[in-house]
């Protein structure tokens, strides 16, 4: 005990040794005999989670609580024994940590659901809940490999869903990468083994260049006379996945694999060592974010900016002061260094007032799963920041429409919704919000009040609950069984025995692919005439159809090989249709990094010795050439007499797995008489699959009408051009 006492003075010598001696006597006692799942006593976790605690700075009463965490969960000590020995706060903290194990659930999945329920609770009064809990998750992740596969996969599943999203949101960003990383390497080893052979090769080119580039800013800051500590840093492995994923990037088109970071004393040199740096390269345009004047609601602050180096090679620099930088590692549990007298609490409302306020929200659902799946929308989701009439600042979650804005601003204001402006200008109620948007909402007491088809507009959990509150409060004349029996009427009417297509296995389904959490929700909305009866029809009988026709669905991958090997047409020679400039007689040849179509703006770059390669204008391997590789450029054109020309046209669909999904996508291909060239599907271990389709086509005229055609497909997440910005 002496010697781990010793360490833990090391981070803060004030700590008050008899509560921190007591609770580490009282955890060595209680799990006496407890053994963890490498055969090494129990109590190196509770030490461990300690010890990560104390780096963080956390007052002694939350490391007495973490080393307490577990005894009340796994040992016979009461929360009344607990409370009694170790007072109020440590009690509070430790029920909060605890696992609801004394309830019978009737799912495991259940029992998850109402302990993360509560925990979120809990630290809404001590956010020292949440810190332990973090705590906890990331020691059992570095020591995760003693346990069963499946019980890896669960946690490092829930980690991604819950964990890791929290520590960013808090701003604990070492806890978010480590435990990202870790997760990343045990569900899907094989991308990230690919990731990091890729990166190994790139190391040493990498690695000289940042060296290279470090010694050039000691030089260019000799002269501001400031302290300033200069390092390289490495993207996180799971983030590169992330960014190639979301943003179909290859690992050559991500700017920001490796950076620069300096750190310097005060605001005022962050910004001389800005200038700097922008004299010694050009800024890419769009590049720089200013993170310190406008920073995250997590608390991060930082200057960014990316720059274009050696060769072409753009790479970031992040500048910040030590108070910045802890922050950006630690996030809220910072504050216990960088504030004096504080014990414990951290009492700037405002820290957490976003998860007080969307657990408010919440607390009107019912059921734990509802709660949690809640939780991770509105939490969880990518962000974006808009600005009320007054210039207050609100975030929502990416995809959030006036409907959302209004409902958070006020359930009346919302209902009282009748239109919106947005910077000035009169937007429809469905439009996507953007950051920086300024949003004032049109109001008439002479509104109707919202109506079914507004649930399909928001995308907050609040603004979906406020909307069904007040339908529920209308027409009571609008219910479930109106609505059942006009399904059966319409059912009968198509000629389709409602006792066979009507099931509640297929209700169910549709009534999900609606945004609807029961069928009787579903049902009212029919009723109501705020969901067309067709579409819940065509749905059922389709459902219906997939369930009869199995075995012609085990066959869709022979069907889709079939239809991609047959029919073909016969390319003409991909140099035609391209007329350069001033010049006759010269070899052109297209680009596979960007695959330009007609339509397309497009330039040449003049290669050596291969003639003429022809580009997308937008395409980021031309945009990020040197001055001087830009005098290559020549103007070219689209021969518009070349009709009968075919080029590939390489797309992506981003979809849940499913059986008939490639059926689907090849009879919309088939119907617009689009040949398919290439198809390879690849699945994820989360039960994504991406496809990637070559297809022949003669211009882009009807790729607006192919890519809403594939978004229709039941299941589809995303469709995009592939190797290119979207």
């Amino acid at each position: 005990m002496e010697k781990f006492t010793e360490e833990l003075l090391q981070f803060n010598p004030n700590y008050d040794t008899d509560l921190i001696d007591r609770a580490y006597l009282k955890a060595l006692q209680l799990h006496k005999g407890q053994k963890r799942k490498s055969g090494e006593d129990y109590i190196i976790h509770p030490e461990a989670v300690a010890k990560i605690l104390a780096n963080l700075g956390v007052d002694d009463v939350c490391i007495a609580a973490g080393l307490l965490h577990d005894v009340v969960e796994d040992t016979e000590y009461s929360l009344d024994q607990l409370r009694e020995e170790f007072g109020e706060d440590v009690a509070i903290i430790v029920d909060g940590v605890t696992k609801l194990s004394s309830f019978v659930f009737e799912t495991r999945e259940d029992a998850q659901n109402e302990t993360i329920r509560k925990m979120f609770f809990a630290m809404t009064k001590d956010i020292r809940v949440l810190v332990i809990k973090l705590a906890d998750r990331l020691h059992n992740l570095r020591t995760i490999n003693y346990m069963t596969e499946e019980k890896i996969r669960e946690k490092c599943k829930e980690t991604l869903d819950i964990y890791a999203p929290l520590a960013s949101r808090l701003g604990m960003y070492a806890f978010k990468f480590e435990m990202e990383d870790i997760c990343f390497k045990n569900l899907q080893p094989e991308q990230y083994n690919d990731i990091y052979e890729q990166m190994e090769k790139r190391k040493a080119e990498y690695g000289d260049l940042v060296n290279k580039y470090i010694a050039e800013i000691k030089e260019g800051l000799r002269d501001l006379n400031i302290k300033f500590e200069i390092y390289g840093r490495q993207k996180h492995f799971y983030s590169i996945y992330k960014k190639m994923i979301i943003q179909h990037k290859q690992l050559d088109e991500i700017f920001d694999l490796t950076a620069i970071r300096v750190i310097v004393e005060n605001v005022n040199e962050c910004y001389a060592v800005l200038g700097a740096v922008h004299t010694m390269w050009k800024p890419i345009p769009g590049r720089f974010k200013d993170y310190i004047a406008m920073p995250k609601p997590n608390m991060y602050q930082s200057l960014h900016t990316t720059l274009i180096g050696e060769n072409g090679y753009p790479f970031e620099i992040q500048i910040r002061t030590r108070e910045m930088h802890r922050i950006a590692e630690y996030g809220i549990a910072a504050h216990w260094k960088y504030k004096e007298g504080i014990k414990g609490k951290i009492n700037d409302e405002e820290k957490l007032a976003w998860l007080r306020q969307t657990l408010e929200w919440q607390k009107e659902v019912s059921t734990s799963k509802e709660f949690v799946e809640a939780v991770k929308m509105d939490l969880f989701t990518n962000q974006v920041f808009v600005f009320s009439p007054k210039g207050d600042v609100m975030e929502l979650p990416s995809g959030s429409t006036p409907l959302d804005f209004a409902y958070k601003v006020h359930t009346e204001v919302g209902n009282r919704c009748i239109g919106a402006k947005v910077n000035g200008k009169i937007v429809p109620i469905d439009y996507v919000l953007q950051n920086g948007d300024l949003i004032d909402i049109v109001t008439s007491n002479l509104s109707k009040g919202p109506s079914v088809d507004w649930l399909k507009i928001v995308k907050t959990n609040h603004a979906k609950n406020k909307i069904k509150q007040s339908l529920n409060k209308g027409d009571k004349s609008i219910s479930s069984e109106r609505g059942k029996e006009l399904l059966e009427k319409a059912a009968k009417k198509k000629g389709y025995d409602p006792a066979q297509i009507i099931k509640s296995k297929y209700l169910e389904k549709a009534a999900k692919a609606q945004n609807f959490s029961l069928v009787d929700d579903l049902y009212t909305a029919i009723s109501s005439g705020g969901v067309a009866l067709n579409r819940t029809l065509l749905l059922c009988v389709a459902y219906y159809n997939e369930e009869k026709q199995q075995e012609l669905i085990r066959k869709e991958k022979e069907e889709a090989r079939r239809l991609a090997s047959i029919n073909r047409k016969p390319k003409v020679e991909r140099t035609k249709g391209i007329t350069v400039k001033g010049v006759d007689n010269l070899l052109v040849r297209f680009a596979k990094c960007c695959n330009p179509v007609p339509g397309d703006q497009i330039i040449g770059y003049t290669t050596k010795g291969r003639g003429v390669s022809i580009h997308r204008k937008d395409c980021l391997n031309m945009l990020s050439l040197p001055v001087e590789e830009q005098q290559r450029f020549i103007d070219v054109e689209w021969d518009l007499d070349s009709s009968d020309a075919q080029f590939d046209y390489a797309v992506s669909i981003i979809a849940e797995d499913r059986k008939g999904l490639i059926v689907d996508i090849s009879k919309i291909c088939e119907e617009m008489d689009i040949n398919i060239e290439g198809l390879q599907s690849k699945l994820d271990k989360t039960g994504i699959s991406q496809i990637n389709l070559v297809l022949a086509i003669s211009n882009n005229n009807d790729l607006g009408k192919l890519h809403t055609r594939f978004k229709q497909i039941a299941g589809v997440v995303d469709v995009f051009r592939s190797n290119a910005e979207r």
